[in-house]
Order: C-alpha cells, then structure tokens, then sequence
C-alpha cells in the first residue's frame, strides 16, 4: 500500500509504499503441472509448465509468472488472500510474487520484483511501474519503504507506534478499462519536452503546451517532492505536516492528474471531518479503490488498521 507517491514510479521517480499485515499464500505439493485452486474464486487453474497465455481470470497471472520463472517443477495447491481484489492494494503484485517463490525462484529482491512486474505486463497489459512489486520483494518489518524506482535503491523508514494507518475502502477499480495507459502516455510526451521528470524542475514545465501533459508533468514533480518531505516530517514526527502532504497530494492526482473520483473525493472529504485524522489521501493507480489515513491513536474511524511488515518470503 502507498503512503505517498503514486504515479512517479514509471517516470522513475520516488514512493513511499509499504507491506501490510494483509497477505497471499500459495501452499501445496510439487506436481508436473501447475494445479491450483482459489477459495476466492470458482474457477480453478491447470497449466502447464510452459503454458500459452492466458487471457482471462487469474489464471492468467499464474500463467504469466510461469512465462517468466520457467520452472522445472510444477505444484497442486491453494492461493489464499486476505488482500482485496481491485482495490488498490497491490492484490496482483502479492499474488505474481508469491507464485514465483513457489515455483521456485531463486534470486534477490529486486530480480523478484522485476519478474513480477513483466509478469503484470504479461498478464493485463498495463505499463505499471516497479513500486508494487519491489515494495512486497523488500519490505523490513515495520518500516515504510521510499524507493526510487530509477535506480532502485530502496530505504527503509520507521513508522512510528504513535500514529495508526487506516484505509478505507470506496470501490473496486480495474486499471485495464481506467485511463491508466492514457497517464503513463501523456507523462511520455512531457519528458519528450522536459527531460526526465524526475530531475526536471517546476519552472520547467511551461515549455509544455499541451496544458493537460502540463498538469500530468506538475503533478510529477511535485508528488517527488512531496515524498521526501513525507519521508522528513515522519522522522521528526511532525505529523501535522506529515498529514497536510497527503491532503496535498489528494488534490493533486484529484485536479493535476485526474485519476480520482467523486466517489473518493467525497469519502477523503468525510475522512479529514473525523477527529483524530491527520490527513488522507487516495492510493494506488486510481480510478477506485481506497483511501489511507494517517491517524492519531485511537480515531474512530471506519477501516482496516494496518501496520507494516516484512516482505514477500518462502516459508
């Protein structure tokens, strides 16, 4: 889940996400094929090791991981989640991550989040970005992640015991029927003007004539600020102006880059009413989803209280 920073990860840009006390498990027994069923959904899957693709349901997903591992070995099991579906939450990176360890993937962090993210390209076709993926390979228990997603090193930040992270849930999403590629294009086009947007300055972006790339471009570089500043007021618990950042980037992705709703809007509204709440935000890729809440302890506020914890692993 993204604290601050959404859409600046396939710019190469900064995020803020973490790994949260919802999980995806795969448990099983080797087999020559690739056998497993859902408890959250009716369709089961039957591949083989080197499956064509696959468009439709989640065997697609499993089908893509194994495009990409290559495994020599195949497993007869069950996937289960407590991590909703299509709700911003990075329900499909868990699920790509967890597949891989499975099917026996052998490597580092970032090799793991790197095959998750060809498998999500594989599979839907959208050009996400790392974050999802590198967030779920690397997580320390915890702490928050920034990662920068041009070189990709990853710190790792506390989250302190005195505030509490509550997210809301407003409506499911699917980023292949949203205007996520539209984003992804329009900030293309703007870097063709500007450089890349990650080093590219405020001032820079009035050479853009386009005024919606222009936005999309402001919206960039501005979200990048706004994560280091995240990260700072965080570490000097201030935050008051930890809270006003995220209030800051709603707005931004509301009227700059345009992937929120009314729906959210309206419940990001009703949050910041709530005594107790420091500040809201939607996260994910938009069009849906949820809103995170940075709290004071104790808010009476309705949600999943979540805390960070440590990463993707074979157990």
């Amino acid at each position: 889940m993204n604290l601050i920073g959404d859409h600046t990860d396939y710019t190469g840009g900064l995020v803020f996400p973490m790994a949260i006390d919802r999980w995806t498990e795969v448990s099983g027994v080797v087999a020559d094929r690739i056998r497993l069923t859902s408890y959250h959904d009716e369709q089961p899957v039957d591949l083989p090791l080197d499956p064509p693709p696959v468009s439709a349901g989640w065997g697609r997903f499993v089908a893509a991981v194994a495009a990409e591992v290559r495994p020599t070995f195949g497993i007869e099991g069950v996937v289960q989640t407590t991590i909703p579906v299509g709700a911003g939450l990075s329900s499909s990176a868990a699920l790509e991550l967890t597949l891989a360890l499975a099917l026996g993937f052998e490597g580092p962090p970032l090799a793991l989040a790197q095959l998750g993210r060809r498998a999500e390209h594989r599979a839907t076709g959208i050009p996400c970005g790392i974050m999802d993926q590198l967030c779920i390979a690397a997580a320390k228990d915890g702490h928050a992640t920034i990662i920068d997603c041009h070189s990709f090193d990853v710190s790792h930040v506390p989250i302190p015991g005195d505030v509490e992270i509550v997210v809301s849930f407003v409506a499911h999403r699917e980023l292949e029927a949203s205007g996520y590629a539209h984003r992804v294009a329009e900030c293309a086009a703007a870097e063709l003007v500007v450089g890349p947007l990650r080093t590219a300055a405020l001032a820079d972006i009035a050479a853009i004539e386009d005024p919606k790339v222009r936005r999309r471009a402001r919206h960039v570089i501005t979200e990048n600020q706004r994560v280091r500043d995240f990260a700072a007021a965080l570490s000097l618990e201030d935050y008051k102006s930890a809270g006003e950042l995220m209030v800051e980037s709603h707005l931004s992705l509301r009227d700059d880059f345009e992937t929120s709703t009314d729906a959210m809007d309206r419940t990001q509204g009703e949050i910041l009413r709530q005594r107790g709440v420091l500040g809201a935000r939607m996260t994910g890729g938009g069009f849906g989803g949820c809103i995170v809440s940075l709290c004071e302890p104790g808010a009476k506020l309705d949600g999943w209280r979540v805390r960070p914890v440590a990463g993707a692993a074979r157990t």
